[in-house]
């Protein structure tokens, strides 16, 4: 049974002026997150992201459709029986939102305390997350004495501290720098990998779900547009928004802008070949090429891997015969999709599998 589901779920609110129509900021969403899993939620701003994440963790009530988390269907219950489903769920933000005037360690106990925790139990807990953090040495340090990433360390250990199966981190990454950014998916991994905690994390940044989700939803105008496994999405994204996002980060096939560009600055045909796991590796297509006696340059694109599974498009500029380059490419299409661009005269070939 998924951890958290959602059927048919939509949030609207009441139109802001007499007459304007009602805001639906989150449109029939239907989606399952299993338990230990790591989801990501994706879309630019205002795609209705963040008002999902409120709907996860009881902070909105619905308007319509069936919300379940943990077992529980949280669109029946009681504000006094939302409150023990909030108990179960951590959340970590883009501004860390941590009490500027308590310590590190004041900071990671405030939850316990609310919990009505004993002491030294209190005390044990602290200990224990400040060490998983790498932060036992800041107990008595205040917020404003801690770097952008430490702070976000102290919110997760905060977000942790009363032991939530779901934790959902809203943008938490936003604010760091890439080296930062990185340490603290790394963390957020551990914490998935060691304590079994489920991890939802919104978004809008591509690589961020390509480190350290395993599914994804693609959200655009409140709808889920697009979801399923992390590799198949990015691989071969479907719609048009999805597409969109993935090109921030992998480069396809040259759109006419970027063709027209390439044309401009290197002579002889402009040739993508394509690859996903399983495919024959790139290395194959130059060894394919090289053996037919043709040059080529690397002139776009790149290979990008997730949890081991590669894919990618490389973009050519091939020289050499023209019967040979056919020749080479023919063989090559056995084993890579190949997208022919056209040469530096203009033409084009098309696209053949």
């Amino acid at each position: 049974m998924p951890i958290v589901s959602l059927q048919g779920v939509t949030k609207s609110y009441p139109a802001a002026a007499r007459g304007g129509a009602a805001v639906v900021a989150v449109d029939v969403v239907s989606l399952d997150i299993d338990r230990g899993d790591v989801f990501g939620i994706i879309g630019y701003s205002g795609a209705g992201k963040s008002t999902l994440v409120r709907l996860i963790n009881a902070l909105e009530p619905t308007t319509s459709g069936q919300l379940v988390v943990d077992g529980v269907d949280i669109t029946t219950l009681s504000e006094r029986e939302l409150r023990r489903v909030r108990g179960g769920i951590g959340m970590i933000f883009q501004q860390f939102n941590l009490f500027s005037a308590k310590t590190v360690k004041a900071n990671v106990a405030y939850p316990l305390k609310l919990a009505g925790w004993a002491k030294a139990d209190i005390e044990e807990r602290v200990a224990e997350l400040l060490a998983f953090v790498g932060l036992a040495d800041k107990a008595k340090a205040f917020p404003e004495q801690l770097s952008g990433g430490q702070k976000q360390r102290v919110g997760i250990a905060r977000a942790l501290a009363t032991r939530p199966a779901i934790l959902l981190a809203d943008e938490a990454t936003s604010a760091l720098d890439p080296q930062t950014t990185h340490e603290v998916l790394e963390l957020l991994a551990r914490v998935n990998r060691e304590q079994g905690v489920t991890i939802v994390v919104i978004t809008h940044e591509m690589d961020v779900i390509q480190t350290l989700a395993t599914r994804v939803a693609v959200m655009e105008n409140g709808r889920v547009i697009e979801q399923g496994d992390v590799f198949e999405v990015f691989s071969n994204p479907q719609n048009p928004a999805s597409q969109r996002f993935v090109g921030t980060v992998i480069k396809g096939v040259p759109t006419p802008a970027e063709q027209a560009s390439l044309r401009a600055r290197h002579t002889g045909r402009l040739v993508t070949f394509s690859f996903r796991d399983g495919d024959s590796s790139q290395a194959q297509v130059f060894l394919d090429l090289a053996a037919a006696g043709l040059a080529y340059e690397l002139v776009y694109g790149g290979i990008n891997d997730i949890r081991g599974r590669a894919f990618g498009h490389l973009t050519l500029a091939i020289r050499g015969d023209e019967a040979a380059i056919d020749a080479a490419l023919a063989k090559i299409r056995v084993h890579a999709t190949v997208t022919e661009i056209g040469s530096d005269t203009g033409s084009t070939t098309g696209e053949v599998a």
